[in-house]
């Protein structure tokens, strides 16, 4: 007998999403094969929590020099379809800078780099299974070579449990944006509760030295109530 239920697809993104060229790059086109597991693939690197220290990590600024942009502090926490916390698990991040633009060379939009903004950066849940980190609010984009339909502002986050072969991705849209009603990856989720888990909550406003907005996303691994995957 199982244990958990097993989620209801129209919580999880489509595969397929038509005139965004990725998704079908992305997907597999053949039935999967089951192969045995290496070692390799059971285990991560050796210590990997220690080297990149867990809990907080500041994307908004290099050598103390800040972005341009709104700052924000993105915290949340992972856990199991229990509700327990997910402790060492190695979070991955990565976004647009506040004009729409990411660093790599496969980035051909006409937006300006930051030299003091890469918008990637990775860390380790606590013993809690909490994270938290500071970084700039991104910026819209077109959807190219087309350019007919824009990506909202949203953050990609992947997710390793205690092996690579343990991994979660999924992107995290922020609450009230116009174009999250219009984005194909965003709508690809045919349930509306769903799309609310991958959406960032507002928790507050901090004025004084550091001034930044507050948001939140718990991440759920796996159950029924499982955070949607986006890639």
């Amino acid at each position: 007998m199982k244990r958990y239920d097993l989620f209801d697809a129209s919580t999880q993104s489509l595969r397929y999403i038509d005139r965004y060229p990725k998704s079908f790059v992305r997907t597999p086109k053949e039935p999967l094969i089951v192969r045995p597991q290496t070692l390799t693939e059971q285990t991560l690197a050796v210590d990997l929590a220690s080297q990149l220290g867990a809990g907080s990590l500041n994307l908004s600024e290099i050598n103390g020099k800040r972005a341009i942009g709104q700052l924000l502090e993105i915290r949340g926490k992972v856990v199991d379809e229990d509700g327990s916390p997910v402790a060492g698990a190695v979070i991955e991040m990565w976004q647009a800078n506040s004009a729409g633009r990411y660093i790599h060379k496969q980035d051909d939009h006409i937006a300006p780099l930051d030299p003091n903004f890469t918008g990637q950066g990775r860390l380790v849940t606590n013993e809690q299974g909490e994270y938290e980190f500071f970084t700039i609010k991104p910026g819209g984009y077109p959807v190219l070579p087309t350019g007919w339909w824009w990506r909202p502002p949203h953050i990609h986050f992947s997710i390793l449990g205690v092996s690579w072969l343990d991994r979660f991705v999924t992107q995290v849209f922020f609450p009230g944006e116009p174009l999250n009603e219009t984005d194909l990856l965003y709508k690809g989720i045919p349930d509306r509760e769903a799309r609310d888990r991958v959406t960032f909550e507002f928790t507050d406003a901090k004025m004084g030295d550091l001034s930044y907005i507050g948001f939140r996303r718990d991440f759920v691994l796996r159950g029924r109530k499982m955070t949607p995957e986006v890639d």
